[in-house]
C-alpha cells in the first residue's frame, strides 16, 4: 500500500482515525462496486502528494461494517474528511483526479481558516 494510505480495521481506528493529530480522508468502498474500483487508483495516486497534509485512508465496508454505520454511508464510494475524529467534508461518486485534488485542497483551506 502507498505511503501515506492506511487500511482501517476495527483494531486501528481509534488510532488512526479518532486519535489522528492530522486529518483524515477515508475512502469508503467495496470490492463488488465498479465505482470504487474506478475511484481506489484515483484516491490512492493523490496519497503521496498529500503526505504530511491529510492522512489517506481506505474502508472495505464489507470489513468494517460497522465503521460504515457509524459514518452513515449509504452509497459507495464514499470519501469523508475528518478532523479531530469530526466530520468536516464528505463527496459520493467517482470524481476524477483533477477534481478530487480540488476538494481535498479546499477542504484543507477551510480547516486553516
Amino acid at each position: 500500500m502507498a505511503e501515506n494510505l492506511i487500511h482501517i480495521t476495527k483494531e486501528n481506528f481509534e488510532d488512526e482515525i479518532k486519535n489522528s493529530n492530522e486529518p483524515v480522508i477515508i475512502d469508503f468502498w467495496a470490492g463488488w462496486c465498479m465505482p470504487c474500483k474506478m475511484m481506489g487508483p484515483i484516491f490512492e495516486a493523490l496519497a503521496p502528494k498529500y503526505s504530511g497534509k491529510i492522512k489517506f485512508a481506505k474502508a472495505n465496508t464489507e470489513e468494517v461494517p460497522e465503521i460504515a454505520q457509524q459514518f452513515e454511508i449509504q452509497g459507495i464510494p464514499s470519501l469523508v474528511v475528518l478532523n479531530k475524529g469530526v466530520e468536516v467534508d464528505r463527496f459520493v461518486g467517482v470524481i476524477p483526479e483533477p477534481g478530487l485534488k480540488q476538494k481535498i485542497d479546499e477542504a484543507l483551506e477551510k480547516l486553516n481558516e
